[in-house]
């Protein structure tokens, strides 16, 4: 299990979703990885829906609109 910071790179609008840079999120991952989007980014969608209620499919995001940063 890894943690992760991830952080948006820009302000998305998509879907009437907006994703801002300000919404950072840190993840565990339940498997030992290098990315934390190794699994269709399952952590990373339900830490955003959790803490800010926006969903990441809807708004068609990928890795390449984050950033990540592991932290331990």
């Amino acid at each position: 299990m890894n943690v992760f910071r991830i952080t948006p790179k820009r302000i998305k609008r998509v879907n009437g979703q907006v994703l801002a840079p300000e919404m950072v999120v840190n993840v565990t991952t339940r498997q030992h990885a290098n990315t934390p989007f190794y699994n269709g980014a399952e952590e990373i969608k339900e830490a955003y829906m959790r803490l800010y209620g926006f969903d990441y499919k809807k708004a068609c995001c990928s890795a390449n609109d984050f950033e990540f940063e592991a932290l331990g």
